[in-house]
């Protein structure tokens, strides 16, 4: 279920290369949105990595009909595909839209640029710093103004962070208990290759945008390139 509350704006701003919603959000439950995927998005933090995650219990598309088996044609496939990208990274349809048409006109592999353009993304590298326990909370932190981008706040989600930028949570913001909690929990899981993370002073380093091996082999982009190629 998708909920928009205003039209949709695009921010002006250099590292921002695409359209932001200010108060657009999907409010579906989210362990049904993995459920229709068939596989963990990890998109309730904690709970995706025990036995409580509804993929576990229960591992077939929500409704009267999920356990009943259907053949995806092509198009379907890819339409699923994109749905499942979009739902990963927390972004609306115009706003992938527009991702997609900045990685589409960047040199190299199209699909390995989308993907480094929202693994860019300022809420998602928060996310894999540990700075919040899901990505949507990730954004809300950002949104907060907890966020420090090179000793300046940023409370965008759609920054696009580059390799050297450091990234921190601000000083008064290191005192709450769900960002330390988030942040340990990150460390026991150990941070992607990319980031470079200080877990005592709450700061890390984006190193490098990843290379696609270092990125989930479940994520099939190039359905996506062919879906938007028609």
């Amino acid at each position: 279920m998708l909920h928009q509350f205003r039209i949709m704006v695009v921010v002006h701003q250099k590292n921002v290369v695409f359209e932001e919603s200010t108060l657009a959000r999907n409010l579906e439950p989210k362990c049904k949105q993995c459920r229709r995927e068939g596989e963990k998005l990890f998109l309730k933090g904690e709970k995706c990595f025990t036995d409580k995650c509804a993929i576990e219990r229960r591992n077939y598309p929500p409704g009267q009909h999920g356990q009943k088996k259907g053949r995806l044609s092509d198009y379907g496939g890819q339409l699923r595909e994109k749905q499942k990208i979009r739902k990963i990274y927390g972004v609306l349809e115009r706003q992938f839209r527009n991702i997609y048409k900045s990685a589409d006109q960047q040199r190299g592999v199209t699909g390995d640029n989308l993907l480094q353009l929202l693994e860019s993304r300022l809420d998602n590298v928060a996310f894999h710093m540990g700075f919040g326990s899901s990505r949507s909370e990730a954004r809300q932190i950002v949104r907060h103004n907890c966020i420090l981008v090179n000793g300046r706040r940023v409370n965008i989600p759609a920054f696009l962070v580059k390799a050297g930028d450091t990234i921190e949570i601000t000083k008064n913001a290191k005192q709450q208990l769900r960002i330390k909690t988030s942040i340990e929990a990150a460390d026991r899981r150990n941070f992607p290759a990319w980031i470079e993370m200080n877990v005592q002073e709450m700061k890390g380093i984006f190193k490098s945008k990843p290379e696609r091996s270092e990125l989930p082999a479940t994520i099939n982009e190039s359905l996506v390139v062919e879906l938007y190629s028609k």
